[in-house]
């Protein structure tokens, strides 16, 4: 691999609002951003994406457009002189960094000129379809197609697997490209432009509902106080309950998605047991990503527990995750609760660390996860060049926040209550089956988690990051299966993917940490008496259920890079 396989990796998706046509039928509207949410009326059948150019153009554009596609012969003459030919894949090296809009200048992650060099759209689509063919996890599930026939965007969408899961959702969900600069500016220095604000968007179509998670500290969201279980009624004079135009959706996208710094949008909000309104401005800037959002210790009659509220898995986790286990040590915790609710995922790498720092001497020498790429790979990492071996429990820092080599503080537990639900992703879940894999008892409160046990190194190419599955990650004992999500359910079930824990729905009405919080309250109940309180869900999901089907939380917005089972490439 050449140089400009740096370290990187992250996310970006399309956000939905929907209104009526005039036809009557429903017109879905959407928007690239670079946040991760899912906000139409299936959010867990991704909507089509716009090309790269309408994120940047800040443009709306409608869900029923069809692939933007370019007139071509059945063979095309591509770079140098290649002739498609379908099934005949030419090597990656050959296309990468020839673009059709080659960047100029200092690329201010590396501080190096950016590789890019003259070539054009089909350069780059050639070069995605011989690397998909080559790393994709499913690429005998690819249909090949005239990489001359297809904007760059719209190719990359064509180069995944359509095929469906036993209980009927898509194998590979999990698709997507983002802008280069600025998701290398959230991974690896927890930083990006917004107010500092996550928002639960349960419904795309009138009526709406946008409610606030969490705030990030020092952010304009902070600063004007919005707090969790806070609704948003109206932006910019755009009733977001039940404006039904194409004109109110675009106001409405662009003041809960802002994308340059300075922007300032004008919010009427109503805050949680409030019966009043109120009218306050946030304005984008740079907002650090605080990964340990909140942590807090609890004083039970049984011993202390240590309740930590864990976001992403980004390079600046690895720092706030020493702080915040260190200080649970000496407080002489018996307990974690760990909040991972709102934890899309990031770097594997992490997972493995606070995995480590959970269960300790419990873990020393075992394996955390194995990872398997396509049957073109089955000995070697192709990325690095290096063996198979399994990924351990990290028992020291490994460069991403602190320097390198230190040991880890650990709080020893063989036992730890997850909350979790529909957000619950990718290096997230590998906590949960990495500790099962060493017989740690994981406790999942909540609801089902998203189901990704895949993986990937993010690639660059001509100003795009792609992700594009290529690893499957399993545990020590070799299970990896939980497509459909880890659910709470019966203790003594024979399905892996099932947990001992309770079914509850996620409690915006109360703050986070505080222990009368549904999920949080039932954690400590259980933990006090086996059982799931009676006010929860009964524990055992019985019948589609237990499928990956049934009702899971609102998909909540977040920065490009908190989502993600993601490996480092080598330095």
């Amino acid at each position: 691999m050449t140089s400009s396989l740096a370290k990187h990796a992250l996310l970006a998706t399309t956000i939905t609002l929907a209104a009526c046509g005039g036809n009557g039928g429903d017109t879905t509207l959407e928007r690239v951003q670079d946040y991760y949410g899912i906000n139409d009326p299936d959010p867990y059948t991704p909507p089509p994406r716009s090309s790269a150019s309408s994120a940047a153009s800040s443009s709306v554009a409608s869900s029923s457009s069809s692939v933007s596609s370019r007139s071509s012969s059945s063979t095309s003459s591509v770079g140098d002189g290649y002739t498609w030919v379908e099934g005949v894949y030419p090597p990656q090296e050959n296309f990468w960094d020839k673009c059709e809009n080659p960047r100029q200048g200092i690329a201010p992650y590396t501080g190096e000129p950016y590789p890019d060099t003259a070539g054009s759209y089909v350069d780059e689509n050639v070069f995605l379809r011989s690397f998909s063919n080559n790393y994709y996890l499913w690429y005998d599930e690819i249909t090949d197609r005239n990489p001359a026939s297809f904007d760059t965007t719209d190719y990359f969408d064509l180069l995944k697997t359509d095929a469906l899961t036993p209980s009927g959702n898509l194998k590979d969900q999990f698709h997507w490209y983002a802008e280069t600069d600025s998701y290398r500016e959230r991974t690896e220095s927890g930083v990006s432009v917004g107010y500092g604000v996550q928002w639960a968007l349960t419904s795309s179509l009138p009526p709406r509902e946008a409610v606030v998670v969490y705030s990030e500290p020092d952010s304009s969201a902070g600063q004007a106080n919005l707090t969790r279980g806070a609704r948003v009624l109206e932006i910019d004079g755009v009733d977001l309950v039940n404006d039904n135009t194409e004109a109110g959706v675009n106001t409405l996208n662009a003041g809960l998605f802002p994308t340059e710094s300075g922007e300032s949008h004008t919010f009427v909000v109503q805050d949680l047991d409030s019966d009043t309104t109120r009218e306050i401005t946030l304005t984008a800037g740079p907002v650090s990503i605080a990964a340990v959002n909140q942590t807090d210790i609890i004083d039970t009659p049984t011993g202390l527990v240590g309740y930590m509220l864990f976001n992403s898995h980004i390079a600046t986790a690895e720092a706030e995750l020493v702080e915040a286990v260190s200080d649970m040590r000496d407080a002489g915790v018996s307990d974690l609760v760990l909040d991972l609710r709102y934890n899309g995922g990031g770097y594997l790498d992490i997972a493995s660390q606070l995995s480590y720092m959970i269960a300790g001497s419990n873990s020393a020498g075992k394996t955390f996860a194995n990872t398997e790429f396509n049957d073109k790979h089955p000995t070697h990492d192709p990325f690095t060049g290096q063996p198979l071996d399994p990924i351990e429990f990290h028992a020291t820092t490994r460069d991403f926040s602190l320097a390198p080599g230190q040991a880890l503080p650990s709080l020893d537990l063989n036992r730890v209550f997850v909350l979790g639900g529909g957000n619950t992703c990718s290096a997230s879940e590998a906590i949960i089956n990495g500790l099962r894999g060493i017989d740690v008892e994981v406790v999942l409160v909540g609801g089902a988690t998203c189901g990704k046990p895949y993986g990937a190194y993010v690639i660059d190419n001509c100003g795009l990051s792609y992700f594009t599955t290529q690893f499957k990650s399993t545990n020590a004992k070799g299970f990896g299966d939980y497509a459909d999500g880890f659910f709470p359910g019966a203790a003594a079930s024979t399905n892996q993917a099932e947990l001992p824990g309770c079914s509850v729905e996620d409690d915006l009405n109360h703050a986070l940490g505080d222990p009368d919080e549904a999920r949080l309250a039932a954690a400590l109940h259980y933990r006090n008496t086996g059982q799931c309180p009676v006010a929860s869900s009964k524990p055992a999901l019985e019948g589609a259920q237990k499928t990956g089907t049934h009702k899971r939380d609102a998909r909540i917005v977040q920065p490009p890079g908190m989502g993600d089972m993601l490996l480092r490439h080598p330095l």
